[in-house]
């Protein structure tokens, strides 16, 4: 991660993380400090789809490229995906200095309204409280969503709720989902001039 200089302004939090196994080879790239553009190519549309919303919304700058065994389906990339987006978030955001640590949004899209909460306190711990009225949106299994924030929240040490308010159209529910999180982690990992260090009383995260 690029770190901040002296009197300087702070340099853009970036990460580059790749990870290769037999199943998946993964790389992100993930900008806490830009505005909203993303390159994203996993093989599967529908997930595609929602990362680069989870990136115009949150304003994250964010390249996915991944390859796998998508002839098998598509859960090793989803969860391999949120292990590497997770464990971008943990390097970009670092010591956690000046940063609101915790953030929250409730978002509408259409018949679904979805609550994400943050907590970037560097224990891992998930809720998740959604139901999909069909088992695929897209080329994507709806389980698959589930998995993918497991891995996001454990990678990032972040503790993360995700509940589905109300929702009818699994595609609507996923995208609202996405955008919650994306504004919520925004705003956790957003800087408050006011905070001294870490946002503790622990004096470290």
């Amino acid at each position: 991660m690029e770190q901040e200089t002296g009197g300087c302004q702070p340099l853009k939090r970036k990460a580059s993380i790749t990870r290769t196994t037999k199943e998946t080879d993964i790389t992100v790239t993930l900008n806490l400090d830009g505005t909203g553009m993303s390159d994203i190519h996993t093989g599967i549309g529908f997930f595609d789809h929602m990362l680069e919303g989870f990136a115009r919304h949150g304003l994250f700058d964010l390249t996915i490229q991944g390859s796998g065994d998508l002839h098998v389906d598509g859960h090793h990339m989803a969860e391999d995906t949120g292990i590497v987006l997770g464990q971008a978030i943990a390097q970009a955001v670092s010591d956690k200095k000046g940063i609101r640590r915790y953030g929250y949004f409730i978002l509408p899209m259409d018949d679904a309204l979805a609550l994400s909460a943050v907590d970037l306190c560097g224990r891992p711990y998930f809720e998740f409280e959604c139901s999909f009225p069909t088992p695929m949106i897209g080329g994507l299994d709806s389980q698959l969503i589930r998995e993918f924030f497991y891995a996001v929240s454990y990678s990032a040490a972040m503790n993360l709720h995700l509940k589905m308010l109300s929702g009818l159209n699994s595609h609507h529910m996923a995208e609202a989902m996405f955008k919650a999180f994306a504004k919520a982690l925004d705003m956790a990992t957003g800087r408050d001039e006011r905070i001294d260090g870490v946002l503790s009383t622990k004096g470290s995260l």
